[in-house]
């Protein structure tokens, strides 16, 4: 949403120039707009709890404070200790170590819960046998809708890619078309070969396309987070915008910091990518300058998207990242654009930042934690 006529930005810039600066985080790291972080402990790391693991590590208003099973090579503290998550080799360790809100017992051991009972923390509460499912299945079904949510969104905003598609499609089929021609009468057998390796080079750009719109039209995997080449990302990210937007007449510079990564899905993160870089091309309405800027340091890594465009006027900036705002007209655009953004950077415990100079243009900057054992990942592009 950037004072353009999309799904997530609207309206012409308001004809005083202004400067507006806006911050929209986690609510964990913005305490004085939301309750502290639950401090959960789960007991139990066999399948339940390494599913519970999964689901709650990503919801940022969730602190998980520790990990324990009777079992040293249980898989959900492998996986705890991939999340940074404490792994405790006793219960009566993890109970006293850390101040807890909520206890999660998914052992299935029906004694638990009352040995649980007698060592809890005063304040603290306890949830387990068909509770503690039942509190997982509902998360899970959360989790869930979110990730149908980004899918719909996206699968929506292929109706502006058609143009683009058609464009670039006709292009070597036209050329296949004339060389499959030429053949039907062509005597010479080193035109004949001539011919067909320029049909191979069109077949191959063909199937390129179609392979850039397969990858980013499936839905997102399920696979675990992991490291992802930010800088690859984004030159990924270009070359699908280009089929929304058209970017002959706008200026693109590139100033990326070698070997930037970030940790998360790239499915998801590339959403992201596409999004902000077809929002900040419609913004200058095809003729301005993109910039795309990775900066990586020891405890951050951030991505900054800006156009020279209209900017967003000050009265839409508490809206954008709304589900459902949009002021494009009906059928144009589902107004969820920047909340799925929202969304995935908040599951990557990042946070995004907006400065917008009316008439000016404006930049959108994310930024994550850093990885802090980036050799223990294996980098996706």
């Amino acid at each position: 949403m950037r004072g353009r006529p999309t799904s997530e930005g609207a309206g012409a810039a308001a004809t005083t120039p202004a400067i507006v600066h806006t911050t929209v985080e986690s609510e964990r790291s913005n305490p004085s707009a939301a309750p502290l972080p639950m401090k959960v402990a789960i007991i139990g790391a066999g399948r339940g709890g390494t599913a519970l693991l999964e689901v709650l590590h990503q919801i940022p208003t969730i602190e998980i404070v520790g990990m324990t099973d009777k079992s040293p090579s249980a898989p959900g503290l492998k996986r705890a200790q991939e999340l940074n998550v404490p792994v405790y080799g006793r219960i009566d360790d993890l109970l006293h170590d850390q101040p807890l809100t909520l206890l999660m017992d998914v052992t299935g051991d029906p004694a638990m819960e009352a040995a649980l009972r007698q060592q809890k923390q005063t304040g603290a509460d306890i949830i387990s046998g068909q509770a503690a499912r039942l509190f997982w299945l509902l998360v899970q079904h959360e989790s869930t809708l979110q990730t149908e949510l980004l899918q719909a969104e996206k699968m929506a905003g292929f109706g502006s890619f058609a143009a683009g598609i058609a464009h670039d499609m006709n292009n070597p089929l036209q050329l296949i078309l004339g060389m499959a021609e030429n053949l039907a009468e062509e005597t010479d057998l080193e035109a004949v070969h001539a011919q067909a390796l320029d049909i191979i080079d069109a077949v191959k750009r063909t199937t390129a396309i179609c392979r850039d719109l397969t990858s980013y039209s499936r839905r997102t995997s399920v696979r675990q987070d992991g490291l992802i080449q930010v800088n690859s990302k984004l030159d990924e990210a270009l070359k699908i915008a280009r089929y929304a937007v058209a970017l002959q007449d706008i200026e693109i510079r590139k100033r990326y910091q070698p070997d930037a990564v970030v940790k998360g899905n790239p499915d998801k993160l590339l959403h992201v990518f596409v999004n902000l870089i077809t929002n900040a091309v419609q913004a200058m309405e095809h003729h301005g300058t993109l910039t795309l800027e990775t900066i990586s340091t020891a405890d951050t890594t951030q991505v900054r998207v800006s156009d020279t465009g209209c900017g967003i006027p000050p009265e839409l900036l508490t809206r954008i990242f709304e589900p459902f705002y949009t002021t494009k007209p009906p059928g144009k655009g589902t107004g969820l654009g920047l909340y799925n953004i929202k969304n995935v950077i908040q599951l990557m415990h990042g946070t995004i930042e907006v400065d917008s100079h009316i008439g000016q243009g404006s930049s959108f900057t994310l930024t994550f934690p850093s990885d802090p054992s980036p050799s223990e990942g294996t980098v996706q592009s």
